[in-house]
């Protein structure tokens, strides 16, 4: 079939500024057009009264574990539990073993051998192994198709090796994405720092340990626009802390290239979830006070968050059924960020549902310079997400297409229903 026209359904595609009924075309595997009610015709139809048509989401931030970890996930599973979630774009963090940190280890990633069910992308390792000592050649990962470059949950520490890094990147064009935790000040801490952690007789890790080395990023990017001239791009993976956001506020009002994203976790639980030492809801960032979950959500409001990103971190049952301070961090997330998004966002603090949607799509393709992703642009790939906005569900960690259960969210409730993601018009996912 290489028409097909969905109609009746809402559509909402900020990169156009759409947000109302619309009727839309699709030949060939791209969007030919997008019409009132009523005006496209054609031989095959499908009615979607009832369903908003949004741009396939992007996630900047996944663990899929292959290479070296495939009993908590593969690239398979876990873009089939992206594509569940609406989600038509992910981007792969290095922290595979091995890492990966050549073009040789990026391009077996991406290889269709992989079977990737949805559009699979990746953000290389900054330094060699991770290890904040050597930089990885980024000009030669860029020319395989690196879209960033991260240590992820390797912080890097050093000044000199930080700024040759934003450095480097920033000449290329492309993002250092970095997990903001300065680790001198967090060993042996497994939650956050405050009341939940003094009942539990738990070390907490501070806000300061995140703010910290966010703050000295912004002051590396000032210093290499105003000594070399280059605008880097210093994102804050999975920001967690009101100090934190702060600074990002700041440095965004001074013009310069900082960007962040947020995980649902985040905005959605506080430190209390841990109740008696629940391994499922320990993950780094730790889940902070309440004070911190109302400045993500403020930030999120007010557009100092960028995007929306999973984290997606799974784990398999054995290593979290331990000792709170022994089990991994991390939890899954790829089918639970709609409807949390929607739920806690939109529903509960009246975020419009276009920002909620260019929160998980228009803007994280931004990020990354994924023109053609996160938007429904005529010519663009058909790549979108189908999904009732209204529909309440309770999610089920036994029903998940991730190979790993890790979520804190088993039962919780949840609003807007995917119904069905399309990559290049055809189904990848669907009720």
């Amino acid at each position: 079939m290489s028409d097909l026209i969905l109609t009746g359904g809402h559509l909402v595609d900020p990169s156009q500024n759409i947000d109302g009924p619309r009727d839309l075309l699709i030949r060939d595997g791209r969007i030919a057009a997008i019409e009132q009610p009523g005006l496209l015709k054609g031989e095959h139809t499908m009615d979607i009264t009832g369903q908003t048509i949004a741009p396939g989401f992007v996630d900047v931030h996944v663990h899929l574990r292959e290479p070296g970890q495939t009993y908590k996930e593969t690239i398979a599973t876990g873009t089939n539990a992206a594509a569940a979630g609406g989600f038509t774009t992910v981007v792969a963090m290095p922290n595979t073993v091995p890492v990966n940190d050549t073009v040789a280890s990026l391009d077996w990633m991406l290889q269709p051998a992989r079977n990737a069910r949805v559009n699979l992308l990746a953000m290389p390792a900054a330094t060699m192994g991770s290890m904040g000592a050597l930089l990885s050649n980024f000009e030669a990962l860029a020319k395989a198709g690196a879209v960033g470059f991260t240590d992820d949950g390797k912080p890097i520490l050093e000044d000199p090796i930080m700024r040759e890094a934003l450095l480097t990147a920033g000449r290329l064009g492309l993002p250092v994405s970095q997990h903001a935790e300065d680790t001198r000040l967090t060993g042996g801490c497994s939650m956050n720092a405050g009341p939940v952690a003094f009942r539990l007789g738990l070390r907490g890790m501070t806000v300061e340990a995140e703010s910290k080395i966010v703050e000295r990023d912004i002051r590396l990017i000032e210093d290499i626009w105003k000594k070399d001239g280059v605008r880097a791009h210093l994102h804050v993976q999975h920001v967690s802390t009101a100090k934190a956001l702060e600074a990002i506020r700041r440095a965004k009002a001074d013009g310069h290239t900082v960007t962040c994203e947020a995980a649902p976790h985040h905005f959605t639980l506080t430190d209390e979830a841990i109740g008696d030492f629940n391994t499922h809801a320990k993950m780094n960032p730790p889940l902070r006070s309440e004070l911190d979950r109302q400045a993500v959500i403020a930030a999120l409001l007010d557009g100092t968050v960028d995007c929306i990103a999973t984290d997606h971190a799974p784990h398999a049952a054995h290593e979290k059924e331990v000792e709170f301070e022994r089990a991994p961090n991390g939890i899954t997330g790829l089918e639970t960020a709609l409807g949390l998004a929607l739920r806690v966002l939109v529903r509960e603090y009246g975020m419009p549902l276009s920002r909620a949607v260019a929160l998980l799509s228009t803007h994280p393709a931004a990020l990354i310079h994924q023109k053609d992703r996160g938007t429904l642009r005529v010519g663009a790939p058909a790549d979108l997400v189908l999904f009732e906005a209204t529909q309440e569900w309770t999610y089920e960690t036994a029903k998940t297409l991730s190979k790993s259960k890790n979520s804190p969210f088993d039962q919780a409730p949840m609003l807007g229903r995917i119904t069905q993601t399309l990559i290049a018009g055809k189904t990848v996912y669907g009720r």
